[in-house]
């Protein structure tokens, strides 16, 4: 499917977006892993799409879910959206100074984090404390048991309040690196600024028009299938600010 836009993109005349970039960087690809430059062209949209765009889009619905779902949390993002920006186009500055936002979007990752797990294969046999951990082994961290644990994060884990986060993640959770959305360590992903950056626009410029609330047909169910979706979408009910 990749390769018939391709064919169709290289038959037509182009702007300078992220396909043709891609197309221009797979002519001066160096093909040191002997793949082709067509899996290089495919391999590269999948990522963009999957990583890119599908992760933010589900990241923005549980946002907006549980927004609807706490309707106090709603008025209090979209009142701080109204006082910062005003009439004014959105910018990064103001984007820098919405810390509920910031907190919710936080407070959402944590609950609804899309990936369940972190995992790691051992290149070669060490001890960690009294466990021996062969080489070849995988772990795999569960994220979705960090984020909800009740030791790390208090009384109150399985519950959305993003005034947790109201002096930022170092004092949200002990350790802080039990927070991890985006995985951690050397292989973080490189993406989770752009990312944050997205939802954070996205939900800012949706609450500064309409008000959501969830529709009596909404079902919750969260599912894994590879990212964390919603089994039967999400049903929200959508007026005019």
């Amino acid at each position: 499917m990749i390769l018939k836009v391709v064919k169709q993109r290289v038959e037509a005349a182009y702007e300078k977006d992220l396909l043709q970039m891609t197309l221009e960087g797979a002519k001066n690809y160096t093909d040191y892993n002997a793949l082709s430059h067509k899996y290089f062209i495919v391999d590269n949209c999948k990522n963009l799409f999957f990583a890119g765009h599908e992760t933010i889009a589900l990241a923005t619905s549980w946002c907006l879910m549980l927004l609807a779902a706490h309707p106090n949390w709603q008025a209090r993002v979209r009142a701080e959206v109204l006082e910062i920006c005003g009439n004014k186009p959105l910018d990064a500055d103001m984007l820098q100074s919405m810390k509920v936002l910031k907190m919710v979007t936080h407070e959402v990752l944590r609950l609804y984090p899309l990936v369940l797990f972190a995992s790691r294969e051992a290149f070669e046999t060490i001890k960690f404390k009294n466990i021996v951990i062969p080489k070849g082994c995988h772990l795999q961290i569960p994220i979705t048991y960090l984020h909800q644990n009740p030791d790390i994060w208090g009384p109150d884990a399985h519950k959305f309040n993003p005034e947790r986060f109201s002096n930022g993640i170092l004092e949200a959770c002990q350790p802080p690196q039990a927070y991890m959305p985006f995985g951690i360590g050397p292989n973080i992903c490189v993406g989770q600024h752009l990312a944050m950056t997205e939802v954070k626009v996205i939900l800012a410029l949706s609450l500064s028009k309409f008000c959501f609330s969830l529709s009596p047909a909404y079902q919750h169910s969260p599912v894994y299938n590879l990212v964390t979706v919603l089994e039967h979408g999400i049903l929200l009910h959508v007026k005019r600010v």
